[in-house]
């Protein structure tokens, strides 16, 4: 995790995309953030790139590779799970199998998407401020 690393959002929703880059402008965090539609696309990126993202925040229902076999993958391959990347889900999809299938691959979070801005705005800042403050063994 580098926390000047890239924010990794995978959100199938155009309208949730922009929404969610608003949230971010207004609570003025400065990363830069990458926007995916599908699971696969995202690991794909991952896969290319020598760059430390700061987090993935995830839908769980994406096209082509979902948010759940996405965590697994990465969580799976050596060199994904060494750079210590936090996963979280932010979704709509609350059940009580998609918040055990989230755990069981050790995600570090599972946010029900609200419906009000600002408590969107409330939830990403929550989110956001404990990874900020989280140490993380290859940030020192």
């Amino acid at each position: 995790m580098d926390k000047n690393g890239t924010i990794i959002i995978i959100e199938d929703d155009l309208d949730d995309q922009f929404l969610l880059e608003e949230v971010f402008n207004d609570l003025a965090f400065p990363n830069k953030r990458m926007y995916f539609m599908d699971g696969l696309s995202a690991l794909e990126y991952l896969y290319s790139t020598s760059d430390r993202p700061f987090i993935i925040i995830s839908d769980v229902n994406l096209p082509k590779l979902n948010g759940l076999e996405l965590r697994n993958k990465i969580q799976t391959d050596a060199e994904l799970s060494l750079r210590c990347i936090p996963y979280v889900y932010f979704t709509t999809a609350l059940n009580h199998q998609a918040v055990i299938d989230a755990y069981s691959t050790s995600a570090q979070g599972f946010f029900v998407k609200p419906g009000a801005y600002e408590d969107i705005k409330a939830t990403v800042k929550v989110i956001m401020d404990y990874w900020v403050k989280c140490a993380a063994p290859n940030n020192f």
